[in-house]
C-alpha cells in the first residue's frame, strides 16, 4: 500500500479534473479549519482565487494590467459545496472558462480533495474586464481573447 504525503506539493491530477485546463494544488493548513473541525466555506473561495489568477496569468490579462492597466475585476461568484474539507490533505482545483463575451467571462471552478479522491465543491465566478485608469468596464483585450481560446481548445 502506498501512502501520499497530504502537505507535500503534488501535481493537480484527477478525473474529476479532466475537463479544467488549468490546475493547481494546495495543501489544507491547520488553521483553515473552524470550531466544527472542517475548512471553513470562505477557504473555498481564497482556493478559487488562486486558480483564477493562476488563469489570468496563463490568458495574459496579468500582463495586460501590467501594461496598458486593462485587468480583471471580480463581478459575483459561487460556490456550491459538495464535501468537508479536513486537514491534512491537498486540494486539487480546475478552472475554465466558459461564455466569453465582449467585456466579461465566466470561470467555471473545482475543488478536489486528494485524501478523499472526491469532488469537494464546484463554483462560478464572473471575471470582467476592466480599465483602472478610466474605473470603467471595457472590451476585453485580444490578447486575452486568443488566449483563452487556445487554453480552451
Amino acid at each position: 500500500m502506498t501512502t501520499t504525503d497530504p502537505l507535500k506539493p503534488q501535481h493537480a491530477s484527477s478525473p474529476f479534473l479532466n475537463d479544467f485546463p488549468i490546475r493547481i494544488s494546495i495543501p489544507v493548513q491547520w488553521g483553515e479549519m473552524d470550531a466544527y473541525g472542517h475548512v471553513n466555506n470562505t477557504v473555498y473561495f481564497r482556493y478559487f482565487e488562486s486558480a483564477r489568477i493562476a488563469y489570468l496569468e496563463r490568458c495574459g490579462f496579468v500582463e495586460s494590467y501590467d501594461r496598458d492597466r486593462v485587468g480583471a475585476i471580480l463581478h459575483s461568484t459561487d460556490c456550491r459545496f459538495r464535501i468537508a474539507l479536513q486537514y491534512p490533505d491537498t486540494v486539487h482545483i480546475g478552472v475554465r472558462a466558459r461564455d466569453v463575451q465582449e467585456d466579461r467571462f465566466t470561470t467555471e471552478y473545482r475543488a478536489v480533495s486528494g485524501r478523499a479522491n472526491a469532488v469537494a465543491a464546484d463554483g462560478i465566478g464572473i471575471v470582467v474586464s476592466f480599465d483602472y485608469r478610466t474605473r470603467e468596464k471595457t472590451a476585453l483585450p485580444d490578447t486575452v481573447r486568443r488566449l483563452i481560446a487556445e487554453i480552451e481548445a
